[in-house]
């Protein structure tokens, strides 16, 4: 058996191993089918004979990135780097992806106004970056109008959309999680919480809540407060069994015929220096994570990801995009799912695309088309690490509209560059703030040092009013 082929026909992708992902064994159906989903046909479905393939009917494809974010401004540097992609087109994009394309003020929630900009613009396929719209069905309208998407169906956009769905995914798959119980208002709370009382009690809504849907707390009465509103909104709740350990993140590109599993990263969630104050969004991360060590990329492989692939390969649609596995690594090195995304992790897309050798392009339109099995993939033997740049007040209360120096795109090198996520112009054409994790700083060397020396000379030169940054990014590996 060759270096990196396994034999149950889907491989496994290092740094600087050439792979090809085998053909999944067809598997027998078995799905829970989202019901009373509304199918909205709004355009006239001008493809009507088009069959998704990788044949280009033009110098170079069209592509449409949803969202505004850094994630998405680095999903528009590796797909500009793509010798496939003619046009990007970004809705509604930030100050930083008109550097690569046309910006289009259509927000990622408006449904129709993408699906009517995909048909006007003859967009050869959609890459989706927030996970909103994946949850509300864009992926599903889009194929109906035989337009390829890089982002699964609502479907198996409920992974990330319910946390219960995803536990019951996990239980069927037979991956490990941590224990649950599911509380509503017929609940003894007070029993619940009273079983688990020798640990910080996990609390987490069953709904997208903007990252603000978990609470980890030791404080009983902040975790009944919890509780009793989340209940109240949403009908019940989570308790998880608290999992100590060291948290990484794996993303999986995958479709019908395989997946990729990209080198494992490490991202900051808390505000400050140590691991402190509020969560965030991210305010930095770094890849490879060497917690991820060749034994435990195993265990993942095994335990998680396989089976995952699996059970999502049982159900009647298949599952496009990136799977995010948020892993808890305990102190016997064995790995447990905190969470599953259905998207990129941001900033974890600014420190993984970047170390992919190849043509990003490629990848992500032969997942969209179910030609993984076609691909060879390698990583580049190098770091990467990217530190994010918050507006003052966040993540509370971000000041929005002040002006930004020293952002300049032609500063950008081959090794540093930066990732703009709340940017905008003003009326006079100045660079100025518009959301609370404003632009990032990411770099890519030969070692983990070197990666951190280079975002942090790069982002002093940065100026923006009362805006704070991490200065101990990459400190677990380091």
């Amino acid at each position: 058996m060759k270096p990196g082929r396994y034999s149950h026909n889907v491989i496994n992708a290092r740094r600087r191993t050439p792979i090809s992902v085998a053909s999944a064994t067809s598997l027998i159906c078995a799905s829970c089918p989202i019901k009373h989903m509304k199918t909205v046909v709004i355009l006239r479905l001008k493809r009507l004979n088009y069959q998704p393939n990788t044949t280009r009917h033009r110098m170079g494809r069209r592509v449409l990135v949803v969202g505004g974010g850094g994630r998405e401004h680095a999903l528009c540097r590796a797909l500009s780097a793509s010798t496939s992609i003619n046009e990007i087109h970004i809705a509604p994009g930030n100050a930083g992806t008109l550097h690569y394309g046309t910006n289009h003020d259509v927000a990622a929630s408006n449904i129709e106004g993408l699906l009517a900009l995909a048909d006007h613009h003859d967009i050869d396929f959609v890459v989706v970056g927030p996970e909103a719209p994946l949850c509300d069905g864009l992926a599903d309208q889009l194929i109906a109008m035989n337009i390829p998407c890089f982002g699964p169906q609502r479907l198996h956009a409920e992974l990330e959309g319910s946390k219960l769905f995803a536990k019951k995914a996990m239980d069927a798959a037979g991956v490990p999680t941590a224990e649950y119980d599911v509380m509503d208002a017929t609940t003894d709370v007070d029993s619940c919480l009273d079983a688990r009382s020798h640990e910080p009690w996990v609390i987490k809504r069953d709904v997208l809540a903007g990252g603000k849907g978990v609470v980890v707390t030791s404080n009983r009465q902040e975790a009944l407060e919890f509780i009793d509103k989340s209940i109240q909104s949403d009908g019940h709740v989570l308790l998880e069994r608290f999992l100590p350990g060291e948290e990484a993140s794996m993303l999986v590109v995958m479709d019908k015929s395989g997946y990729v599993c990209l080198p494992a990263s490490q991202d900051h969630k808390r505000a400050y220096d140590g691991d402190t104050g509020p969560n965030t969004g991210g305010m930095g991360a770094y890849c490879p994570a060497p917690v991820i060590t060749e034994s435990i990329h195993e265990k993942v492989l095994q335990r998680i990801v396989h089976p995952m692939f699996t059970h999502l390969s049982s159900m009647h649609v298949p599952y496009r995009g990136v799977l995010y596995v948020g892993l808890m690594i305990d102190a016997k090195g064995d790995p447990y799912v905190v969470e599953f995304n259905v998207r990129f992790g941001d900033p974890e897309c600014q420190v993984t695309l970047p170390l992919i050798e190849g043509d990003v392009g490629e990848l992500l339109f032969g997942a969209s088309n179910d030609t993984l099995a076609t691909m060879d993939v390698s990583f580049k033997d190098q770091h990467a690490l990217t530190v994010v740049l918050a507006s003052e007040g966040y993540p509370q209360s971000a000041i929005k509209g002040r002006n930004i120096l020293g952002a300049d795109s032609s500063q950008d090198t081959a090794a540093t560059w930066i990732s703009h996520a709340g940017t905008t112009h003003d009326s006079m054409g100045n660079l100025v703030s518009s959301g609370g994790r404003v632009l990032a700083v990411t770099s890519i060397a030969n070692s983990l040092e070197q990666a951190r020396d280079l975002s942090y000379l790069r982002l002093a030169n940065i100026e923006l009013q009362g805006s704070h940054h991490r200065t101990d990014i990459g400190y677990r590996a380091l």
